[in-house]
């Protein structure tokens, strides 16, 4: 190997490691893009190409920042609260009950919003939710973490990762759910069967109803009201093939200048709910991704797809969808979903192989810590409420649930390849 090339593949390492490892709290970005700049500083990568590079996520950041926002709205106007304090309410008592109508709602939070919605700003109102029944914490919290990479490729809009695997050549809607839909329905099934029996001790333990439950605000049914119509526009746009990203960006900027004037608020506030630190981790991701197909990843990642492609089918996806499934957790799945979905456009991989790495890239993150920036964050936030979950104690459940679900999710695809055909 060429010292330039060794040089190169040490940066982008590196700067992975210290993203994931985060010495002295700092920001993951500030790894990330320090390690892209010193790829320029030390001409690795020409200034042209990680231009370029920046530019070609432009519609995952302004999908990113849409959600953001939207996110940040619902937080605000208490809408997360809502929906934790209603389903306490309804689970009458039974922690059992809590646990499945949570895990319903950060389905439906996580398909329609995202699985970053579900593991950072779910996570909280859950939170609060348990201690004031007095339920049992860790496994409504979990519930959070696997929840949202179970439930990720329901939709294109459920993960920003399905935008970097397909980038420029995202399935239209009715193609999506005809490919996903039963793989999804199996993952979300299989992941809960597995929860419920992980946790099934402490969900014997009785709660506290909930008395007064959490009333929704004028502007908080004005946020829900607008989610409603993202959804529907984003389904419209996906439907017609259009990028996401704008459409996203768009509709979230008008729902939160409607939901200002109501509560009569500057709508330049709500600027500090977008997170400019994720942004800047995306587009230097996007240059070390480009940096390392500059010294022929590609072709490597390119002839170990060809040679599942030669598989049989189930076999052929079923390599694939743990090899990706299981690399997220030691290069992050953003890294990895760049890298995948780099090799699945220049490859021109379709159909069974190309879904099998989206799913491995959305469920794969379930195994570990690493495995996601959501569920980095996620076990952040659960720092900050002084509740520890370790990386061992994150693999003890993920080793149970990533396995089965993303067997179940990569059969039901198969099967649904096979009558297609």
């Amino acid at each position: 190997m060429p010292l330039v090339h060794a040089v190169l593949l040490a940066i982008v390492a590196l700067s992975l490691l210290l993203m994931l490892w985060r010495p002295r709290d700092w920001p993951e970005a500030w790894w990330v893009c320090g390690g892209a700049l010193s790829l320029v500083v030390l001409r690795l990568v020409p200034v042209r190409s990680a231009g370029h590079a920046v530019a070609e996520g432009t519609d995952v950041y302004l999908f990113l920042t849409g959600m953001m926002l939207l996110s940040g709205l619902a937080r605000e106007q208490g809408v997360f609260d809502w929906v934790a304090s209603v389903a306490v309410r309804r689970a009458r008592g039974s922690s059992a009950s809590l646990f499945l109508l949570l895990y319903v709602a950060g389905t439906i939070v996580t398909i329609c919003m995202s699985n970053d919605a579900t593991a950072v700003v779910l996570t909280p109102a859950v939170l609060a939710a348990a201690r004031r029944a007095k339920a049992q914490p860790l496994p409504l919290l979990f519930v959070c973490a696997m929840i949202a990479n179970a439930a990720s490729f329901v939709l294109p809009i459920s993960n920003p990762a399905n935008l970097v695997v397909f980038r420029g050549a995202m399935p239209s809607l009715s193609r999506w759910l005809a490919a996903f839909a039963v793989p999804s329905l199996l993952s979300i099934l299989a992941t809960y069967l597995v929860l419920r029996w992980y946790f099934r001790k402490d969900l014997q333990q009785p709660i506290e109803p909930e008395r007064e439950a959490h009333q929704l605000t004028a502007t908080g049914k004005i946020v829900t009201a607008g989610l409603g119509v993202v959804v529907l526009v984003l389904l419209a746009a996906s439907a017609f093939r259009i990028d996401l990203g704008l459409p996203t960006c768009v509709a979230a900027i008008v729902v939160a200048l409607v939901v200002s004037a109501r509560a009569r608020q500057n709508p330049v506030l709500l600027l500090r709910e977008v997170s400019w630190t994720t942004l800047l981790l995306v587009a230097g991701l996007f240059v070390m991704v480009q940096a390392v197909e500059s010294i022929g990843a590609l072709q490597l990642t390119g002839r170990w797809l060809a040679w599942c492609a030669h598989l049989a089918p189930a076999t052929g996806a079923a390599v694939v969808g743990f090899a990706v499934g299981v690399g997220n957790n030691l290069l992050n799945n953003l890294p990895l979903g760049l890298l995948a979905g780099a090799t699945v456009a220049a490859t021109h991989t379709h159909g069974l192989l190309a879904n099998a790495v989206l799913i491995g890239v959305d469920l794969g993150p379930n195994l570990s810590v690493t495995g996601s920036l959501a569920t980095i964050l996620w076990l952040l936030a659960l720092r900050r409420e002084k509740l520890n979950v370790s990386a061992w104690d994150f693999f003890k459940v993920g080793a149970l649930a990533m396995p089965v679900a993303l067997a179940a999710a990569l059969g039901g695809l198969v099967a649904m390849n096979a009558i297609g055909h």
